[in-house]
């Protein structure tokens, strides 16, 4: 079974405005299952969220457990994604996978090349972002 999310308050509330206002997004995918992730996560105060939990902003080590590849990045709004600087938006299919579950987490999830089998390796929130 799929484990439950864990979002910090301030996420939610971004994550969700953000839902609301993309109705007419290209990833409107993307957007519905966002949404559908929203509406079955466990939101904590901003403060008592586990260091290892992936927020927005968090620089998340992720791995495919089909290919044994391991891809580094850092969760961001849209307006802040930049491939080059490892920077993902939260409305990319692998940012949506991972965003409110921990390190050593499995997840499955459908992306564009077919459904995924990843792991989070590591998580880093820092508290300066």
């Amino acid at each position: 079974m799929k484990p439950i999310p864990v979002l910090t308050n301030a996420d939610y509330k971004i994550l969700r405005e953000l839902t609301k206002n993309a109705k007419d997004s290209t990833n409107i995918r993307e957007i519905s299952l966002l949404a559908q992730e929203l509406d079955r996560a466990i939101i904590n105060k901003d403060d008592v969220v586990d260091q290892s939990i992936v927020r927005m902003n968090s620089h998340v080590t992720i791995e495919d457990l089909n290919s044994k590849q391991q891809m580094k990045v850092q969760i961001v709004m849209p307006s802040q994604a930049n491939l080059k600087e490892g920077k993902v938006s939260i409305l990319a299919p692998l940012c949506v996978a991972v965003i409110g579950f921990k390190e050593n987490d499995e997840v499955e999830w459908q992306l564009p090349s077919g459904i995924k089998n990843l792991k989070i390796i590591s998580v880093s929130n820092a508290s300066n972002n």
